[in-house]
Order: C-alpha cells, then structure tokens, then sequence
C-alpha cells in the first residue's frame, strides 16, 4: 500500500471503492469514468484496466497531485488516461469543456468539512450536465456528527448508501491491505434527486 519507491499512499476509502468497481467491472468496458481528487488514483487505474474510458483530476493548484495521476498511469500500463487539474467549487475552462460523462469517482473527497460544499457544487454542475450520472464515493466516517445531508437536499441531490457487504469490501484485509479493517469506511452512489438514475 505504501509503495517507498514513489512515496505513494493508498487511502483506506480509496481501496474499498476499487473493491466496489471490481465487484462491478462488467459494467465498465465503455463507460465514461471521471475520478475527482484522484491523488495515487487506485480507482481510476482499477476502472481504465476494466475498460472504463478514465479522465483523473485532482486540484490544480496542487501539481504533486497530478504527478501521482501520471505516475499511476505510467505504473500501470495506462499512458493515454487524460489527467486534469480540476479545483472542487470553481468554473474552471477544463470543468466546463469536459466530456460527457457515466460515473464519477470520488474516494475520501469528504475529508475536511470545509470542502463540502464546493465539492458539491462540482458534482452538482457535473450531475446537471450529465442527468444520468452518478457519483460513487467512499469516506471514512471521522465524527458522529459528520453529515452532508443537509448539503444533499440543498444541492437537490439524493444519495443511495452501499453495504460493503454487498461487493465483499466489509473484511479486515482487501487486496493485501489490512487498512479497511481499522476504519469505519461507508460508502454511498448520489445522482440527481430528480434524475431517472436509479
């Protein structure tokens, strides 16, 4: 998980969705992924080598970022997956000319509370583009009074929760990584509140 070659490390959430996109990758070959705030990018690299059509982004003003994207890509036999800097909460040219879009992948991207919204206002504008998108994401669960919730109904935006049980990702150790194991990781799919997405 920690690899000392590149200092590269794989978040516990970021793991768990890679879980969820195997547990799912007949449904990829062709699909339109984007991975928001993809850093090492394990699900966006689990995605491209299922046959998903990968873009990975992570903040613009954040270059080490974009370096582990194209790291990973180069590492994994990936050197045409596109990598973006794409900061959450603003109309960037590279946000508002992208492709259209299936899925988009976010693991861990709730991470600071502070990040809320302009995250969400990423996803919303993206969603609104692409009405029959849907956002995969995991998070680590840091507080008890952690919610987005309310962000959710403002951003009309619905969220469907994903047992780990149900894609086998509620073990002590996935794919040799004793890391989900220590951590409460939930997950959840959100998509338009009015879209047909299901």
């Amino acid at each position: 998980v920690l690899d000392s070659q590149y200092g590269m490390y794989v978040w516990p959430c970021a793991v768990v969705l890679a879980q969820y996109l195997w547990a799912h990758r007949r449904s990829l070959p062709g699909k339109r992924v984007l991975e928001l705030g993809a850093g090492v990018s394990l699900p966006g690299v689990v995605a491209a080598r299922c046959g998903a059509q990968v873009t990975l982004s992570d903040s613009e003003e954040l270059p080490q970022c974009l370096q582990s994207c194209s790291s990973s890509c180069r590492m994994n036999h990936l050197p045409h997956v596109p990598v973006l800097g794409l900061t959450w909460g603003r109309m960037s040219p590279q946000l508002l000319s992208l492709a259209p879009i299936d899925i988009i992948l976010g693991s861990d991207v709730f991470f600071d509370p502070k990040d809320f919204e302009d995250i969400l206002t990423t996803i919303y504008f993206l969603l609104e583009k692409n009405p029959h998108a849907q956002f995969w994401t995991t998070y680590q669960v840091r507080s008890a009074d952690w919610s987005i919730e309310a962000l959710l109904c403002k951003w009309k935006l619905k969220s469907i929760h994903v047992p780990l049980h149900s894609f086998g990702a509620d073990k002590e150790h996935l794919a040799s990584s004793s890391l989900p194991g220590r951590h409460t990781i939930e997950m959840m799919i959100i998509s338009l509140a009015q879209s047909d997405g299901t």
